[in-house]
Protein backbone atom coordinates (compact mmCIF):
# COMPACT_ATOMS: atom_id res chain seq x y z
CA UNK A 1 0.00 0.00 0.00
CA UNK A 2 2.86 2.39 -0.77
CA UNK A 3 0.81 4.10 -3.09
CA UNK A 4 -1.66 5.28 -0.70
CA UNK A 5 0.67 7.89 -0.09
CA UNK A 6 0.83 9.25 -3.78
CA UNK A 7 0.89 12.52 -3.60
CA UNK A 8 3.29 15.08 -2.77
CA UNK A 9 4.34 14.93 0.58
CA UNK A 10 2.19 16.94 3.45
CA UNK A 11 3.60 19.35 5.67
CA UNK A 12 4.52 17.44 8.89
CA UNK A 13 2.13 20.63 10.55
CA UNK A 14 -1.05 18.95 8.51
CA UNK A 15 -3.85 17.35 10.84
CA UNK A 16 -4.99 13.93 10.46
CA UNK A 17 -8.49 13.30 10.16
CA UNK A 18 -9.71 12.27 13.41
CA UNK A 19 -11.46 9.24 14.49
CA UNK A 20 -12.92 8.49 17.84
CA UNK A 21 -13.32 5.29 18.89
CA UNK A 22 -16.98 5.20 18.17
CA UNK A 23 -16.56 6.16 14.75
CA UNK A 24 -17.26 3.50 12.44
CA UNK A 25 -14.06 1.75 11.09
CA UNK A 26 -12.55 3.30 8.03
CA UNK A 27 -11.52 -0.50 7.08
CA UNK A 28 -15.77 -1.38 5.72
CA UNK A 29 -16.31 -3.58 8.63
CA UNK A 30 -19.09 -2.99 10.98
CA UNK A 31 -17.47 -2.14 13.99
CA UNK A 32 -16.00 0.65 16.07
CA UNK A 33 -12.74 1.80 14.69
CA UNK A 34 -12.01 1.55 18.43
CA UNK A 35 -12.81 -2.08 18.92
CA UNK A 36 -12.05 -3.08 15.35
CA UNK A 37 -8.86 -1.53 13.59
CA UNK A 38 -7.93 0.88 16.82
CA UNK A 39 -7.07 -2.28 18.54
CA UNK A 40 -4.52 -3.07 16.04
CA UNK A 41 -3.19 0.99 16.15
CA UNK A 42 -2.61 0.56 19.73
CA UNK A 43 -0.76 -2.38 19.70
CA UNK A 44 -3.43 -4.35 21.94
CA UNK A 45 -3.15 -6.64 19.65
CA UNK A 46 -2.39 -8.10 16.17
CA UNK A 47 -3.40 -8.75 12.89
CA UNK A 48 -4.12 -12.67 12.72
CA UNK A 49 -4.61 -12.56 8.50
CA UNK A 50 -3.17 -10.73 5.65
CA UNK A 51 -6.64 -9.36 5.19
CA UNK A 52 -7.14 -7.98 8.44
CA UNK A 53 -3.11 -6.37 8.22
CA UNK A 54 -4.45 -4.81 5.01
CA UNK A 55 -7.44 -3.27 6.72
CA UNK A 56 -6.31 -2.03 9.60
CA UNK A 57 -2.95 -0.56 6.86
CA UNK A 58 -6.14 0.90 5.14
CA UNK A 59 -7.57 2.78 8.50
CA UNK A 60 -4.07 3.64 9.22
CA UNK A 61 -3.94 5.59 5.76
CA UNK A 62 -7.17 6.90 6.09
CA UNK A 63 -5.52 8.06 10.28
CA UNK A 64 -2.47 9.17 8.77
CA UNK A 65 -0.87 6.87 11.64
CA UNK A 66 2.33 6.75 9.73
CA UNK A 67 4.23 5.10 13.13
CA UNK A 68 1.55 1.91 12.79
CA UNK A 69 2.36 2.02 8.71
CA UNK A 70 6.01 2.13 9.22
CA UNK A 71 5.73 -0.69 12.03
CA UNK A 72 3.71 -3.24 9.68
CA UNK A 73 5.90 -2.32 6.85
CA UNK A 74 8.69 -5.02 6.13
CA UNK A 75 11.98 -3.79 6.69
CA UNK A 76 13.41 -5.05 3.45
CA UNK A 77 10.80 -2.78 1.84
CA UNK A 78 9.52 -0.12 4.46
CA UNK A 79 10.22 3.95 3.31
CA UNK A 80 11.75 6.31 6.10
CA UNK A 81 8.73 7.76 6.15
CA UNK A 82 5.32 8.32 5.06
CA UNK A 83 4.45 11.17 2.69
CA UNK A 84 0.71 11.94 3.41
CA UNK A 85 -1.43 14.25 1.28
CA UNK A 86 -3.22 16.48 3.53
CA UNK A 87 -6.24 17.12 1.01
CA UNK A 88 -7.03 13.34 0.02
CA UNK A 89 -9.18 11.30 2.36
CA UNK A 90 -9.81 7.52 2.03
CA UNK A 91 -13.49 7.02 1.95
CA UNK A 92 -14.37 3.22 1.12
CA UNK A 93 -12.99 -0.14 1.17
CA UNK A 94 -13.73 -3.21 -1.33
CA UNK A 95 -11.50 -6.37 -1.02
CA UNK A 96 -11.42 -7.82 -4.14
CA UNK A 97 -9.71 -11.49 -3.34
CA UNK A 98 -7.72 -12.92 -1.03
CA UNK A 99 -4.97 -15.78 -1.59
CA UNK A 100 -3.79 -17.45 1.45
CA UNK A 101 -2.71 -15.20 4.36
CA UNK A 102 -4.40 -17.30 7.22
CA UNK A 103 -3.39 -18.83 10.47
CA UNK A 104 -1.06 -21.54 9.18
CA UNK A 105 0.43 -19.52 5.83
CA UNK A 106 3.59 -17.59 5.77
CA UNK A 107 2.59 -15.66 3.21
CA UNK A 108 -0.87 -13.82 1.60
CA UNK A 109 -2.00 -11.25 -1.19
CA UNK A 110 -5.15 -8.98 -0.93
CA UNK A 111 -6.51 -7.61 -3.97
CA UNK A 112 -8.80 -4.53 -3.16
CA UNK A 113 -9.93 -1.18 -4.07
CA UNK A 114 -9.23 1.50 -1.78
CA UNK A 115 -11.68 4.69 -2.61
CA UNK A 116 -10.58 8.47 -2.73
CA UNK A 117 -11.53 12.35 -2.69
CA UNK A 118 -9.65 15.01 -2.97
CA UNK A 119 -11.67 18.30 -3.32
CA UNK A 120 -13.89 17.62 -5.70
CA UNK A 121 -12.08 15.05 -7.28
CA UNK A 122 -12.84 11.42 -6.74
CA UNK A 123 -11.03 8.04 -7.55
CA UNK A 124 -9.90 3.97 -7.02
CA UNK A 125 -6.95 2.82 -6.24
CA UNK A 126 -6.43 -0.47 -7.25
CA UNK A 127 -3.71 -2.56 -5.75
CA UNK A 128 -2.95 -6.75 -5.48
CA UNK A 129 -0.39 -6.39 -1.77
CA UNK A 130 1.63 -9.10 -0.76
CA UNK A 131 1.88 -10.10 2.54
CA UNK A 132 4.18 -12.20 4.57
CA UNK A 133 5.03 -13.24 8.11
CA UNK A 134 8.43 -11.31 9.57
CA UNK A 135 9.40 -12.01 12.61
CA UNK A 136 6.10 -14.40 13.72
CA UNK A 137 3.78 -11.18 12.48
CA UNK A 138 1.53 -10.29 9.44
CA UNK A 139 3.91 -7.22 7.42
CA UNK A 140 3.31 -5.45 4.30
CA UNK A 141 5.99 -6.29 1.41
CA UNK A 142 4.86 -4.88 -1.56
CA UNK A 143 2.33 -4.69 -4.72
CA UNK A 144 2.28 -6.94 -7.05
CA UNK A 145 1.71 -5.85 -10.95
CA UNK A 146 -1.46 -5.56 -11.97
CA UNK A 147 -0.70 -6.22 -15.73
Amino acid sequence: MDRMSRRHPAPRAAAAPRLLPSSPCPCGLPAAYGDCCGRLHRGQTAATTAESLMRSRYSAFAAQDEAYLLRTWHPDTRPAEVDFDPALRWTGLEVVSTTEGGAFHAEGTVAFRAHWTEGREQGVLTEHSRFVRHEGAWVYLDALSLG
